[in-house]
C-alpha cells in the first residue's frame, strides 16, 4: 500500500494523485466530535489519556521532590540530623539547587538520547536513574551523600521534564494537544500537593520516602518510527483508534513521512555518509542558533522558561510564610500545604481550556493576575514587616494573595511553558531544542533557588516587586511576540514561524512530496469545496491512494 498524501490549504485536507493525474477523490466525513477540545477531547481519546497520565508520572517526581524539601528544611527532625546543612543559609540554598543543577544536565543530555533510543527508551532510562538517586538519598549519612543522591535524582528529573512534554506532543492530535502536555504539570502540582501534606503530617516522625515508578507499556512515537512504516501506522491508529484501512490516519502518517524526509535530507545534506553522527547533531545545535526561524522559536522557548522560574515563589514557600509572620512549624507548613491544593486544582482548568483559548490569551491572563498579586504582598510586607504580630489580618491577607498568585501560575505559564517548546520546532531538531529549553529552565531554576533566600532576607518586599518586574515582562512580550500555535499541525509550524521558505528548500519539499504521490491543489477546487461545505459541520478530506 502507497497513497497519495494530504496538504493543509486554509483549513482543508486534501489529498491528489501523482503529478499529472486529475484527483480522483472519495469523500471522508470527519465530525465535529473528532476534534473536541479540552476535557471532551480527552475523553475521546481514553488510550492517549491514559498513556498521558502515566508519562507525566515525570511531573510528579520533579513537584514531590520540590515540594518535599522546602519542608523539610524546616523540620525540627531534619535540623537534628543534619545541624551543619539547616544553620548555614549557603548550604541551604546548594540543598535545593543542587537538584537542579542535575536536572539542567539531564535535560541537555537527554536530547540526543532521545533521538537515538527513542523518546519510550529515554523514559525508562530515567525511571532508572531516579530510582539509584533516591536509594542514595534515603540512606544518606551526611551533607555530602544527600547532595549525590539530590544531583543524581536531578538528573532524571531533567531527562524526564525534556522527553515527556516532547512525547507527549507527538502521541497527540493537534485538538487536545495543549490538554495533553498539561498534564505534566498537573502532575507536578500533585507532588507538590503530596510532599506538603507529608510534611505537615510527618513534621514530628522524621524520616524520608520517595514514590514508587510505575512503568506502562507505551507505543514508540510514531514520528520517531516513521522509517518502518507498518509499525508507525499501527502506532497511529492504536492513538487514534481507527482501524489501519482509516483513510485519515493514511492522510496523517503521510503527512508526519513528507515532514520527516524532508529533515533527513536537510540534515544530511552537508554531510557525507561517513561522518560522525555527532558532527551532524553539533551542525543542528549550530542551526538552532544561526537559522532564522528555528533562532526565534528558541529565543520563545528560552524566555518562557526563565520568565517562568523568575515569576515563582514556590521552592521556599514555608519560609515567605513566615517573612509575613505567620510563624509556628505548624502554621507555615498548614499555608504550604493549601499552596499545593491551590496549584492542584488551578492547572484543571488549563487542561480543560487550553486547546479553546489558546496559549497567547492564557499567559496574558495569567501574567496580570501574578503581577497584581505579586504587588500587593510586596506593598503588605513593606507597611507591616515591623509589626506582623499587631497585624495577624495583614499577614493572613499577603498569604490569600500568595495564593491567588500561585492559582494563576498554576494555570498560564506553569503549563505553557510545557507545551510551546515540544510543538513549535520541526522534526529534525525538535528533541535536541526542547532539551536546550527545558535545559534553560534548570538553570534559571538553580539560580532562583541560590537568590530568594538572601533576597527574602536582604531586601524583603523587594523581593516581590522584583518578580512583580518579569510578570510585566511576560505580558508585553507575549502581546507583541509570541505567535498563537493553538491547533496548529506540529508538521505545520514552519508555515507559522516563516521556516523553510527559501528556494532550495521549496523544491526540496516539492520534490518529495511528488515521490509520496502529493500535488498542491488547484485554487479554485479548494474554493469550490469550502463553498459547498460552509454550512456543514464536517471538514472534508478528500483521499486518493495508489495501489503499489
Amino acid at each position: 500500500m502507497a497513497g497519495g498524501g494530504a496538504t493543509v490549504t486554509e483549513g482543508l485536507d486534501i489529498a491528489y494523485g501523482p503529478a499529472g493525474c486529475l484527483p480522483c477523490p472519495k469523500v471522508v466525513k470527519r465530525n465535529e466530535a473528532d476534534c473536541a477540545k479540552g476535557y471532551k477531547g480527552l475523553v475521546r481519546e481514553p488510550y492517549i489519556f491514559f498513556l498521558a497520565c502515566f508519562a507525566s508520572v515525570g511531573g510528579l517526581l520533579f513537584g514531590y521532590d520540590q515540594g518535599v524539601i522546602s519542608g523539610v528544611i524546616v523540620m525540627n527532625n531534619f535540623a537534628k540530623q543534619f545541624p551543619d546543612l539547616v544553620n548555614n543559609p549557603n548550604l541551604q540554598g546548594w540543598m535545593v539547587s543542587v537538584l537542579t543543577l542535575g536536572a539542567m544536565f539531564g535535560a541537555l543530555a537527554n536530547g540526543p538520547i532521545a533521538d537515538r533510543l527513542s523518546r519510550h527508551w529515554s523514559l525508562l532510562l530515567a525511571n532508572i536513574v531516579f530510582l539509584v538517586g533516591s536509594i542514595i538519598q534515603a540512606a544518606a549519612i551526611n551533607v555530602a551523600m544527600m547532595f549525590v543522591g539530590r544531583f543524581v535524582a536531578g538528573l532524571s528529573i531533567g531527562m524526564l521534564s525534556m522527553v515527556v512534554p516532547l512525547y507527549l506532543s507527538e502521541l497527540a492530535p493537534p485538538n487536545i494537544r495543549g490538554s495533553l502536555i498539561a498534564l505534566q504539570q498537573l502532575g507536578i502540582t500533585v507532588g507538590i500537593m503530596v510532599a506538603f501534606w507529608l510534611d505537615y503530617g510527618t513534621q514530628h516522625i522524621g524520616g524520608t520516602a520517595a514514590p514508587a515508578i510505575p512503568k506502562v507499556p507505551s507505543p514508540g512515537d510514531c514520528r520517531w518510527l516513521c522509517s518502518r512504516e507498518e509499525e508507525a501506522l499501527s502506532t497511529l491508529c492504536r492513538l487514534r483508534r481507527v482501524p489501519t484501512t482509516d483513510d485519515r490516519v493514511k492522510l496523517e502518517l503521510l503527512e508526519i513521512k513528507a515532514a520527516a524526509i524532508f529533515d533527513q535530507e536537510t540534515d544530511t545534506a552537508g554531510f557525507s555518509g561517513t561522518q560522525p553522527g555527532f558532527m551532524r547533531a553539533l551542525h543542528q545545535y549550530q542551526e538552532l542558533f544561526t537559522v532564522r526561524h528555528l533562532s526565534r522559536r528558541l529565543l520563545i522557548a528560552f524566555m518562557l522558561q526563565i520568565i517562568q522560574q523568575f515569576t515563582g515563589i514556590s521552592n521556599y514557600a514555608p519560609q515567605i510564610f513566615r517573612s509575613i509572620g505567620l510563624s509556628g512549624n505548624s502554621t507555615d507548613l498548614l499555608a504550604t500545604g493549601v499552596v499545593g491544593v491551590i496549584n492542584f486544582f488551578s492547572t484543571i482548568p488549563a487542561i480543560m481550556f487550553l486547546d479553546r483559548w489558546g496559549r497567547r490569551k492564557v499567559l496574558m491572563i495569567g501574567a496580570v493576575g501574578m503581577g497584581v498579586s505579586q504587588l500587593i504582598v510586596g506593598t503588605l510586607i513593606a507597611v507591616y514587616r515591623n509589626s506582623w504580630a499587631e497585624h495577624r489580618d495583614a499577614g493572613w491577607a499577603a498569604a490569600v494573595f500568595i495564593w491567588i498568585y500561585i492559582s494563576n501560575f498554576a494555570f498560564s505559564i506553569g503549563c505553557v511553558n510545557w507545551i510551546m517548546p515540544s510543538e513549535m520546532f520541526p522534526p529534525g531538531v525538535r528533541a535536541k531544542a526542547v532539551g536546550l529549553a527545558i535545559g534553560s529552565n534548570w538553570l534559571t531554576n538553580f539560580i532562583v533557588a541560590l537568590i530568594t533566600p538572601r533576597m527574602l532576607r536582604s531586601i524583603s518586599f523587594g523581593t516581590f516587586y522584583f518578580f512583580l518586574a518579569f510578570c510585566v515582562i511576560l505580558l508585553v512580550w507575549v502581546y507583541f511576540g509570541v505567535p498563537e500555535t493553538k491547533g496548529v499541525r506540529i508538521e505545520e509550524m514552519d508555515k507559522l514561524f516563516g521556516g523553510n521558505q527559501g528556494e532550495a528548500d521549496m523544491k526540496r519539499i516539492a520534490g518529495i512530496r511528488e515521490r509520496l504521490g502529493i500535488v498542491p491543489p488547484a485554487p479554485d477546487s479548494v474554493s469550490r469545496e469550502k463553498s459547498r461545505c460552509a454550512n456543514s459541520k464536517v471538514d472534508v478530506v478528500h483521499c486518493e491512494y495508489r495501489e503499489e
